[in-house]
């Protein structure tokens, strides 16, 4: 399990309503359209983060997470496990308060490495499989 014990629940419930979805496009078929309208259906804003710079949900989108002109707290991340340490250096850089690696996607230098700036990470994981897990109350609708 790539995540410290409680770290899934801070994120979810505490850690702040504005997720930067690295990967998000306009296409239904992929795993981060599905998990984007699960987190927006529990009260999170969901910002695209795609090369393309698509907007998706009706919110804006950017090509990097450099260029998204607000504070992000959650960085959730769809692209390949090799891709995404990247991504994770990025979210630090902007300041994001956590990152989100989802399935199958592994870095565990990119853990550490998020981890030792002090960014809550939770990797291997998927929002919308760990919400409808968390002890009722407190935080999402």
């Amino acid at each position: 399990m790539y995540a410290e014990p409680g770290i899934i629940e801070k994120i979810l419930r505490e850690t702040g309503d504005t997720w930067a979805v690295v990967g998000l496009s306009n296409n239904r078929r992929r795993a981060a359209y599905g998990v984007a309208d699960v987190l927006r259906r529990y009260g999170k804003r969901v910002v695209p983060v795609h090369p393309k710079a698509e907007a998706v949900g009706g919110e804006q989108g950017y090509a990097s997470l450099g260029d998204v002109p607000f504070p992000v707290d959650v960085v959730d991340v769809f692209v390949r496990s090799e891709l995404a340490g990247a991504v994770a250096d990025e979210a630090v850089s902007v300041g994001a308060k956590a990152v989100w690696f989802q399935l199958g996607v592994v870095d565990e230098a990119a853990y550490e490495r998020t981890r030792a700036a002090g960014l809550d990470m939770v990797m291997d994981r998927c929002p919308a499989i760990e919400i409808p897990r968390l002890p009722a109350g407190g935080g999402l609708r």
